[in-house]
């Protein structure tokens, strides 16, 4: 008995497989007396599951299989019920059999007699005979069964604690789902499996950050709770794994891209609803990315797909899903191209400031300029931002861009003052990255200050693209900072992006610069100019100032006259030009300051 109970211990010890263990067990016993059956149920959530039955037939355990316990439900569920051991002689005769005795008086089996296994007070499984004869345990037979419950007892702990470490290690605690390395595990599984039809989705919670900076973290916590919930729900029967913060995965047994596009609108439609996190109304967002699995593909290329539909799409669709086709590795190659050419341009000192002149329509006179930014090529080429504006997608890219443009703006205002030329203001572009970035009143105020430019000669020029990362509270607040220094902020390319008339409400601005898509559709009859007389309406009324965009031809120029629209800018004046000419423009053609102080400026 010693030697049997040392190496089921042995077992235990090294680790085996729970039913592995318990089947030896059960065998060695049964070798003992031939004329007994062991069987060991588990006992999970009230319902009875085998572990090991090595002398029944498997038809017999596969009825039991999830069957609840209770007082009439045989020997063992009997057992597991009252937590203790029932010993029935004779099956034939006893009520606790009368729904199963027909399962087992084929197989000659006369009586049973079971004993609960139990972890603390608990019972966790039934070790149970089964005799052929109409009879109950023999003193012998007891003492081999409690051994054996308490062997099985170790052995389901044991299990139970591999259980537990295993949940811990692949579940994620904040949401519950199971995390980045059980998808790791799941994905490599996929990629060793036969079958290629399979789909991967991966998705990013856009306003994550912008909850977290308004409402803290605890709101923060809260909405990836409700996402995961709602992914979950939405996903049904396929797997979601949280990968870590705002991320998220999807494994689905899909093998067209148009059922993986219904699933994916399925979990957007599911998730963006209202929510209540932390006390605060939120509307959760998600950017879906997804790829599908082809024959001979390595799972690890299937999400490197989906990686780069996700990328696109948290570029060019937010809130929207993207499929993987093979052209958007293409555009990322593209991008990371000029990611890496910009930045070598800028260790290597080829960022260089062009400037394009904003004149009086009037007059034609220069009031001032936007700085535009220029990479000269190895080569001597100059190229314009439009062909490397992929890289300014990138944040550290483009908060390195905007430093080297003030650098370069802060040294170019401060010849054009030491030479008294009649200089009144310069813009300078900020991108939705620099908002991103700390310290942007010292980033922009700091290099003028050094070269003694005054702040009020500056412009800070800002798309609406900057509103979409952070809210409107949190760049108004900078924008404020920035204005209380000096110098203008102007609402750049207004009436491309969302919501325009509503920034107006929130972000202070001094300038807003009608895009070109109004200006090159200035005729007759076209609503762009209903629409740009309104804006010149609000404007004058707000006390903003208003310069047109994309100027090229005179009857532009005349038009927007017309609309009482004074300043404007386009290639019908100039291009943008390097500081020489600059310096010549404002030589030949700059407003007089003495004019400008008088309020035409």
């Amino acid at each position: 008995m010693l030697q049997f109970q040392n190496a089921i211990l042995e077992m235990i010890a090294k680790g085996e497989e729970l039913a592995t263990t318990i089947e030896r067990l059960c065998r060695q016993v049964e070798a003992r007396s031939p004329s007994i059956a062991c069987s060991v149920l588990s006992v999970r959530n009230g319902r009875l599951y085998p572990i090991a039955s090595p002398s029944l037939p498997a038809d017999y355990t596969k009825t039991l299989e999830g069957t609840p316990i209770g007082p009439l439900v045989g020997s063992c569920g009997a057992a597991a019920y009252h937590g203790a051991e029932v010993a029935v002689s004779d099956i034939d005769r006893d009520g606790r059999w009368r729904n199963y005795r027909h399962l087992v008086s084929p197989l000659g089996f006369k009586a049973c007699w079971s004993t609960p296994i139990f972890a603390g007070d608990e019972v966790v499984a039934t070790f149970a005979f089964y005799f052929r004869e109409a009879r109950g345990p023999s003193e012998l037979e007891r003492e081999i069964v409690d051994a054996c419950v308490h062997l099985c007892a170790i052995a389901i702990e044991r299990e139970e604690r591999v259980r537990e470490r295993e949940r811990l290690t692949y579940t994620d605690a904040l949401t519950g789902l199971p995390n980045r390395a059980r998808f790791n595990m799941v994905l490599a599984e996929r990629g060793m499996s036969i079958s290629p039809e399979w789909g991967l989705l991966l998705a990013d919670v856009d306003n994550l950050k912008l909850v977290n900076d308004t409402f803290g973290h605890a709101a923060g916590d809260a909405l990836i709770q409700t996402v995961a919930r709602r992914l979950a729900i939405a996903a049904s029967n396929h797997q979601i794994f949280r990968l870590g913060g705002d991320e998220f995965a999807a494994i689905l047994d899909v093998k067209e891209a148009a059922v993986l596009a219904q699933h994916a609108e399925a979990l957007i439609r599911e998730t963006k609803r209202p929510a209540q996190c932390d006390g605060h109304v939120v509307f959760p967002a998600v950017t879906i990315g997804g790829a599908i699995a082809g024959r001979e593909m390595a799972a690890s290329q299937v999400q490197h797909n989906a990686d780069i539909a996700l990328y696109h799409g948290k570029e060019r669709n937010r809130g929207e899903y993207t499929h993987y086709f093979a052209g958007l590795r293409t555009a990322l190659t593209r991008r990371f191209r000029a990611i890496r050419d910009v930045g070598i341009a800028l260790s290597e000192n080829r960022i260089e400031a062009h400037y394009q002149p904003i004149v009086r329509l009037d007059t034609r006179e220069i009031v001032g300029f936007e700085a535009l930014a220029r990479m000269r090529t190895i080569g001597g080429e100059l190229v314009s931002a439009a062909h490397f504006h992929e890289a300014t997608l990138d944040g550290h890219i483009a908060a390195q861009l905007t430093d080297r443009m003030i650098a370069l703006v802060a040294r170019d205002m401060r010849r054009w003052l030491d030479a008294g030329l009649p200089l009144q203001h310069v813009g300078i572009n900020l991108s939705a990255a620099d908002f991103r970035v700390d310290d942007l009143e010292g980033r922009v105020c700091g290099p003028f200050a050094a070269a003694k430019v005054p702040l009020d000669h500056l412009i800070m020029e800002v798309t609406e693209s900057v509103y979409l990362g952070r809210g409107d509270h949190v760049v108004a607040e900078e924008i404020r900072t920035l204005r209380s220094r000096g110098l203008k902020v102007a609402l750049d390319d207004f009436g491309t992006g969302f919501a325009s008339l509503t920034h107006l409400l929130t972000v202070p601005v001094d300038i807003i610069k009608i895009d070109k898509s109004f200006t090159d559709r200035l005729v007759a009859a076209d609503a762009a100019t209903v629409i740009i007389e309104g804006v010149m309406s609000i404007a004058s009324k707000l006390g903003i100032r208003v310069v047109a965009e994309g100027i090229e031809t005179e009857p532009q120029a005349d038009h927007l006259l017309s609309l009482a629209c004074s300043l404007g800018q386009g290639y019908l004046f100039s291009k943008a030009v390097d500081r020489e000419t600059a310096t010549n423009l404002l030589e030949t053609s700059a407003q007089p300051m003495a004019k400008a102080n008088t309020g035409s400026r």
